[in-house]
């Protein structure tokens, strides 16, 4: 068993409008992903199946083509392999759950989110 608390996670700043704190498992990676009013996370797709659980703000998520607006209190999961972007609206947290692990953050292998992050 391993205890983490968010406060003692390093919060690693991808570009200036988006930073994230990460738990990888042996099974699934779960991270804090803080979003400044503006930011973009570029369309993309990966193995893992997400589950985002939207914490304090507004976010518009694009999945395949289909747009649809998270608030506090939302749930969304974006199937493996499925493309998706997220544009925040406000100043946002989520919680992301994906499994299998995000490989391609543990590599640094993301240089897709290390890119300026701007509104369209």
């Amino acid at each position: 068993m391993t205890l983490y608390h968010w406060n003692q996670i390093e919060k690693e700043q991808l570009n200036p409008l988006f930073a994230r704190q990460v738990i990888h498992g042996e099974k699934m990676t779960v991270a804090r992903i803080h979003l400044s009013k503006g930011a973009v996370v570029p369309p993309h797709r990966h193995p893992s199946e997400q589950i985002t659980m939207l914490e304090q703000g507004k976010v518009r998520f694009t999945v395949e083509g289909e747009h649809t607006l998270l608030e506090p209190g939302h749930a969304l999961v974006t199937p493996s392999g499925a493309l998706h972007n997220v544009e925040a609206l406000e100043d946002s947290l989520a919680v992301d759950l994906f499994a299998p692990p995000r490989e391609d953050w543990r590599s640094g292998d993301d240089a897709y989110l290390r890119a300026p992050a701007s509104p369209r």
